[in-house]
């Protein structure tokens, strides 16, 4: 399972409004979303004569110019450094055969919803994901589900699962601070696991930022391996969207 492969799960997974090529750069409108529906990538190599090309296109859409750098792709990502462009929340990639998240959680703890409640819009709201990135789940056009998590009768946790081409990614898993280290997180995953071999996938995957410590220890402890990585430029400081 190649990171490029999985770089198409997430696209179908998590998708932007529109996209749209421009010499040699795909443009995605994300439509406040986040970075990764906004981010432009290189479908061909790029010199620094062609950055313009892109530029200009995402500020026609109301966007600051950000592009996805995945790994190995060295030569993009030297042009974008001379050019001022600093890279900012690298991400790490994860994957693991379902069979290897089979095990149920507790019972009457995770649900599968679709659509999702409104305090689970509530939580999502309070962890920084707002109606744009809501929509951004709307616009899935496979399987997807919603999981909700709950400890004892006070909402715990939520994520986004979608399916794409036998794969499962979760996203946007979100745990309230008063639940955190109480296996929610874990509970949550296990559940979007069972979701989706009811569904026909193999395997699930997930993507979190380098400095995101808890999300990379839960993955890693899920036995979930790290199959690749990707960073984003922008000549602006992060904003941590």
């Amino acid at each position: 399972m190649t990171p490029e492969y999985l770089d198409a799960v997430a696209q179908a997974t998590w998708p932007p409004a529109a996209t749209q090529t421009v010499g040699p750069w795909i443009i995605r409108d994300g439509q406040g979303g986040g970075k990764r529906v906004s981010a432009a990538t290189a479908h061909q190599p790029v010199t620094a004569d062609k950055l313009p090309l892109a530029e200009e296109a995402m500020q026609a859409l109301g966007q600051t110019p950000l592009f996805m750098v995945h790994q190995g792709d060295n030569a993009l990502d030297a042009t974008l450094d001379d050019a001022g462009y600093q890279v900012i929340d690298p991400v790490n990639i994860y994957a693991a055969p379902l069979a290897d998240l089979s095990t149920p959680p507790p019972h009457a703890t995770t649900f599968t919803i679709w659509e999702p409640l409104a305090i689970q819009l509530d939580m999502w709201a309070a962890g920084g994901i707002g109606p744009e990135r809501i929509n951004v789940m709307r616009r899935v056009k496979g399987p997807k589900t919603s999981v909700f998590a709950r400890d004892g009768q006070r909402p715990a946790a939520t994520a986004f699962a979608a399916i794409h081409d036998g794969i499962a990614m979760v996203h946007a898993l979100e745990v309230t601070p008063p639940c955190r280290r109480r296996g929610m997180g874990r509970h949550v995953m296990q559940k979007a696991a069972i979701w989706a071999q009811d569904h026909g996938a193999s395997h699930i995957a997930a993507l979190c930022t380098q400095d995101n410590t808890g999300a990379n220890a839960l993955y890693a402890s899920l036995g979930m391996a790290l199959v690749g990585q990707y960073h984003y430029r922008s000549q602006h400081k992060a904003d941590k969207t």
